[in-house]
């Protein structure tokens, strides 16, 4: 069963990995999966295979969910773009409580009976009740406003794509794909920017789209060894910064996931039936995240 589930979430993420504007390490913070990849994601091989139970039904799915939604999301978004974005935010926005609360630390607060025991020299035993409370600090605070004021720049600023398919591969196309995939790989694993926006944003989007619905292999190639590339350095970057300041950190994820409902608005709610149809859809996202959510707290 556990398998089955992991292949249908690598099937989600693979499919949000190729629409620019939506976070595949958002839905995997969603879906309560981020800190797995994060801590699988290292050059080493021992590690890497003995973790194989837990990423090879996601790599499947991942793989079966981009190559799917290359063939069809155009079609979707064309016919059910407004419900569809809903439904998305709905996700997004269902992870919030359980993100919000990482951004928490414990303070203990000591009773009068803690304070003589301090006055007399005593040691607290272990049984002894102990008393807190969880509290935000002004960093991460400060650190989830400017990820939320990043998140807003960047859906002001979301350039036009550009026309230009490359279906041949050449010398300095392969090391042009090859930094596209590392830049998108990058910003692919910090929750809240897209990897496929990276791409739009570099011009090669539509390159990439096309050589997956086309299986166009050569072409493919620098993609991938640019992505492992950026993977590996953008899990490490994680990582670290969860080490050294984890609260910040997490108020950092908290903004950018946050605005991530603000690259992908669509605009309105529709008219007449879409409205109903968007409303459910962002009630069924949140639900199925938020429970997630609430049954397995997250915890990077």
């Amino acid at each position: 069963m556990e398998i089955v589930k992991l292949t249908l979430i690598g099937f989600v993420l693979g499919i949000t990995t190729i629409i620019p504007g939506i976070s595949a390490a958002t839905m995997a913070v969603a879906f309560n999966v981020y800190d797995r990849l994060i801590n699988v994601i290292v050059p080493n091989v021992k590690k890497i295979l003995g973790s194989w139970l837990f990423w090879l039904p996601m790599v499947i799915g991942g793989a079966a969910g981009i190559f799917f939604a290359s063939k069809v999301f155009t079609v979707l978004f064309a016919n059910y773009y407004i419900p569809t974005y809903w439904f998305f935010i709905g996700v997004i926005t269902g992870s919030i409580p359980a993100i919000f609360l990482k951004t928490q630390k414990p303070v203990l607060i000591k009773t009068p009976d803690d304070q003589k025991s301090a006055q007399s020299g005593e040691e607290l035993s272990a049984n002894h009740p102990v008393k807190q409370k969880t509290l935000t600090s002004c960093r991460t605070v400060v650190c989830a406003v400017l990820a939320l004021a990043a998140m807003a720049a960047m859906a002001m600023l979301k350039p036009e794509e550009g026309a230009a398919v490359y279906t041949e591969l050449t010398l300095p196309l392969f090391g042009l794909l090859v930094m596209a995939g590392a830049l998108g790989a990058l910003a692919m694993i910090i929750p809240g920017i897209s990897g496929a926006f990276v791409l739009l944003v570099t011009g090669f989007y539509r390159t990439v789209l096309q050589s997956v619905s086309d299986m166009n292999i050569p072409l493919l190639i620098p993609v991938i060894a640019g992505a492992i590339i950026g993977l590996l350095a953008g899990a490490a970057f994680v990582r670290f910064l969860l080490a050294k300041a984890p609260n910040e950190t997490y108020g950092a994820v908290l903004g950018l996931v946050a605005g991530s409902v603000i690259v992908l608005y669509p605009g309105g709610i529709g008219e007449g039936a879409v409205i109903v149809i968007s409303m459910l859809c962002l009630s069924a996202g949140f639900a199925i995240s938020f429970f997630m959510g609430r049954k397995n707290h997250i915890s990077f």
